[in-house]
């Protein structure tokens, strides 16, 4: 499902983020930016034990904030390691979460990345429930490109089909048509 906000087009896929031709993949990582189970397992796996190397490096990242790395051996140049937060039903979750989105689309921005897939940030091992997150996830998204973005691409890469489902039911309840 794809729709075009602005200059830029929103795309929806179900699929393994590992394999995206984006210029960049998003990393749903934990403070360490270590290997780890899911997303992140994913990613680590599939670049090689350099991108581990290199994440060591940049001493950790905090919850909300994104740092970049290279792709190694992903299709992908760039990974772009955000922390999302860890569900604890706080207003301050839906915070955090949004600013995992603006500040890996803000540094992507600011290295010249065009396109960028994201997966469902904190929807698996850190709890967050999936219509909550994809609500959010959306609407900072679209938000984002709305005010103008040298975005080309943004790529909802989920995983299962109930992730996906959610996420298209969600984005069908915006209003794009201005």
């Amino acid at each position: 499902m794809k729709v075009e906000i602005g200059n830029s087009v929103l795309e929806l896929t179900q699929g393994d983020i590992t394999k995206q031709d984006t210029e960049a993949v998003v990393n749903a990582a934990n403070k360490r930016l270590a290997p780890g189970g899911g997303v992140a397992g994913a990613i680590h796996s599939a670049a090689g034990p350099e991108l581990w190397e290199e994440c060591r490096k940049l001493g950790g990242c905090e919850t909300g904030d994104a740092k970049i790395t290279k792709g190694y051996k992903l299709p992908a140049a760039h990974v772009i390691h955000t922390v999302g937060p860890v569900y604890s039903g706080s207003a301050r979750d839906a915070e955090l979460l949004a600013s995992s989105y603006r500040n890996s689309l803000e540094l992507a921005e600011e290295n010249g990345i065009k396109s960028i897939s994201f997966p469902a940030i904190s929807t698996g091992a850190f709890g967050y429930p999936v219509e909550e997150a994809a609500e959010i996830a959306l609407e900072t998204v679209i938000d984002y490109l709305e005010k103008g973005s040298e975005i080309d691409l943004v790529r909802f890469v989920l995983y299962d089909s109930n992730t996906f489902d959610v996420h298209q039911e969600k984005l069908h309840s915006f209003d794009l048509t201005s």
